[in-house]
């Protein structure tokens, strides 16, 4: 065997063993993206195959079709590395940056956790307790806000996104939505969706008729979308059953005042809305923390931007907005 032909054998079997990895990441972290699974899965195989056809004998291959395949199958083995980075960055987008800069409550009553002039950020020891400073909140769509943007003082995904698309449509976000003033409606409302909305300077969070809150809200020139209703006057609404823990976000209201609770470290659901129970948390709406609706940040006291989930995804195309 020549030398060539040892490294090519190291090489696929490299491959083989990195592809079946990276579909097994994907399985485990639960990223349901079922065009993406189908992808790894896909790949896994291919490399498989491959590999097989390497260990027989390439010179095997007598007709020139055959000879073509195997060049083509050989040839996927480069997507593998890649498709593996892409897997591990949308995994280690699963955990959250510490926020140094942020308030030790662990030992704070519940009902001191409040709002500033600035923005500020509380930690449990379970979840931070993000209160942004702001004047106006809004829906932004399509372009993804900027964090030049002075005013914006914290930037999240909102609401969930039906398919798996690269380009944008309104008809493409789940729930009825409002943009300053414009209402959209969808084809995709659920009932167990609850409205979060600001208009005229105040926010409301509405479970009973959502549509009708979206439409009075773009009425009354504001915003609004709709997502899993999670807390409603204290109690519970909503009960998710994962079988690994995660990072989870909520936009909530807290000792009266509008506020975004995420998890400090991967926990569970149950744990998660322990925690929020503790806390006191009068109304919440779920925010989903998959690949892309993590993507978030906020400006601190300084003027500084701290990013807590920096992978954007290009299947992502709508976002709430604190603005000072």
């Amino acid at each position: 065997m020549t030398l060539k032909e040892r490294v090519s054998g190291i090489w696929l079997i490299s491959m083989t063993l990195l592809s079946l990895f990276a579909f097994t990441v994907y399985f485990v972290a639960q990223m349901w993206l079922s065009l993406l699974q189908t992808f790894y899965l896909t790949l896994a195989i291919l490399q498989i195959v491959t590999l097989i056809l390497y260990l027989w004998g390439p010179e095997k291959l007598k007709s020139r079709a055959a000879r073509a395949v195997y060049r083509v199958l050989y040839a996927s083995s480069f997507a593998v590395i890649p498709a593996f980075a892409f897997i591990f960055m949308g995994l280690v987008s699963q955990y959250h940056v510490r926020i140094p800069d942020s308030i030790d409550a662990s030992s704070l009553p519940a009902a001191e956790i409040l709002p500033g002039e600035e923005t500020v950020v509380y930690d449990t020891g379970m979840v931070y307790v993000i209160f942004p400073a702001y004047g106006e909140v809004e829906l932004a769509c399509q372009q993804r806000p900027s964090k030049a943007d002075g005013a914006i003082t914290w930037c999240s995904g909102a609401a969930f996104q039906h398919d798996i698309q690269l380009g944008f449509s309104h008809e493409n976000i789940d729930g009825d939505h409002a943009v300053r003033g414009t209402l959209y409606e969808s084809p995709y409302n659920r009932d167990s969706f609850a409205a979060f909305t600001f208009a005229q300077g105040r926010y409301a969070f509405v479970f009973d008729d959502a549509p009708g809150a979206i439409r009075a809200a773009a009425e009354a020139g504001g915003s609004g979308f709709m997502q899993f209703g999670l807390i409603r006057d204290g109690e519970p609404v909503m009960s998710v059953s994962r079988p690994r823990a995660r990072c989870y976000r909520t936009l909530a209201e807290l000792n009266g005042h509008l506020c975004v609770i995420d998890s400090v470290n991967m926990l569970r659901f149950e744990d998660f809305m322990e925690e929020l129970r503790r806390l006191g948390v009068t109304n919440a709406l779920y925010m989903d923390m998959g690949a892309g609706w993590n993507y978030s940040w906020y400006r601190n006291a300084r003027d500084q931007v701290v990013t807590l989930f920096g992978l954007p995804v290009p299947w992502s195309h709508n976002w709430i907005v604190f603005r000072r």
